[in-house]
């Protein structure tokens, strides 16, 4: 597989809930319901307005996610726009551990792998979906992001989790956070958070608030490193 690289990239927004005591999920680590609905209108209103939308494998075998634009209505604007009805979905996944039946694969579906992953589950999850192989031990987020680009992805929106969240971060490729503040506790040490990862000894990324709106009894933040 052939790695392109380019100084272009897409504009990438994250977009995450947390409850009140900024964790993503319990120290279970299962799919917790933080969002309202109508944050999961908003969050819907994204997905429709994006060229492509990636997870890491992580969320992917705890959250089994389809990616997909739930409106019938945003389905069919992106028809007459002459677009897909669902945006291109991307599965960060350095070793391939993504399972064969995960909701997320089939047409439309790219698994970013790295040259560590073994051959034979390359080789099944091909069957699959598509695959490209980005960086050695683990996914080239950089060299990811300059190829959607050139395949004409402008708008990239994560959803985690956390690790994929910590290493776009550490690498600079985030233009903007959008963050709903659950009304609720969730507590646990060792609880994922919106940023996981090694963690900054200093020279921590500093955020400019852009808007912060009420939604339901919780609240969403935007903000824009600095």
């Amino acid at each position: 597989m052939t790695l392109i690289t380019s100084m272009n990239r897409p504009f990438v927004l994250i977009n995450g809930a947390m409850s009140a005591d900024g964790k993503i999920s319990s120290y279970l680590r299962r799919q917790v319901r933080i969002s309202c609905q109508d944050d999961l209108a908003r969050v819907d209103s994204l997905r429709a307005r994006c060229d492509a939308i990636m997870v890491g494998v992580g969320t992917v075998l705890a959250d089994d996610p389809s990616l997909t634009v739930k409106g019938s209505i945003l389905r069919e604007g992106r028809a007459r726009q002459g677009r897909p009805e669902n945006p291109l979905r991307v599965v960060a996944d350095s070793l391939a551990r993504t399972p064969a039946n995960a909701r997320v694969l089939g047409p439309g579906c790219l698994l970013a792998v790295s040259g560590a992953a073994p051959a034979e589950r390359v080789a099944n999850l091909a069957r699959h979906c598509q695959i490209a192989a980005f960086g050695q031990r683990k996914v080239d987020l950089p060299q990811l992001l300059d190829d959607l680009y050139l395949k004409g992805i402008q708008h990239l929106l994560v959803e985690g989790g956390a690790t994929l969240n910590w290493s776009l971060l550490k690498e600079g490729l985030v233009d903007e956070l959008q963050v709903f503040l659950g009304p609720m506790i969730i507590g646990g040490k060792d609880a994922p958070t919106l940023v996981d990862g090694d963690g900054f000894e200093d020279g921590f990324i500093r955020l400019k608030l852009a808007s912060m709106e009420r939604i339901g009894d919780g609240a969403l933040l935007i903000w824009r490193p600095s």
